[in-house]
């Protein structure tokens, strides 16, 4: 599963690159034809692999449940995030999948609940779940690369 985590953070870094380069209007917009922002597709990929791993594991995640509620599969931009909130996702790009790493190491993921997810595939173990998110966050990082080309001429 090294692999994995690694092909995770490295995905991450490129988000951050975002994080740090856009202003906060430009994370903030929602460019015409799309129905979120690049901050919600950032913080959607956080909580989505909480989601995948954490709670279907039944093994609590590291986020609370205040963003799980705003940036879930099917929620959408209701406001504009503060660039404190920004700062804060920063950390958790990292963060959590830095000790998502040490939990499945230390082998806590000893249950899962099988979900099957959009593209009608079941996953019925975290190292499943895992590997789909990498799929789901590069899903994500397609759309914001394709709402850059709108918010920056």
């Amino acid at each position: 599963m090294n692999r994995s985590f690694d092909i995770t953070l490295k995905n991450r870094a490129i988000l951050h690159r975002f994080l740090v380069d856009f202003s906060l209007s430009q994370l903030n917009t929602v460019p015409d034809g799309y129905r979120n922002s690049i901050y919600w597709n950032i913080i959607h990929v956080v909580v989505t692999q909480q989601l995948l791993v954490y709670k279907l594991s039944d093994v609590p995640m590291l986020i609370g449940s205040d963003l799980v509620d705003a940036f879930r599969k099917g929620t959408k931009t209701e406001r504009d995030a503060t660039q404190h909130e920004v700062e804060h996702l920063k950390k958790l790009l990292f963060s959590t999948i830095e000790q998502t790493q040490k939990d499945y190491d230390a082998g806590r993921f000893t249950s899962y609940n099988s979900y099957t997810v959009s593209t009608k595939s079941t996953l019925t173990n975290v190292e499943e779940a895992i590997e789909f998110n990498n799929f789901h966050e590069g899903i994500h990082l397609g759309y914001i690369l394709a709402m850059k080309n709108s918010i920056i001429p």
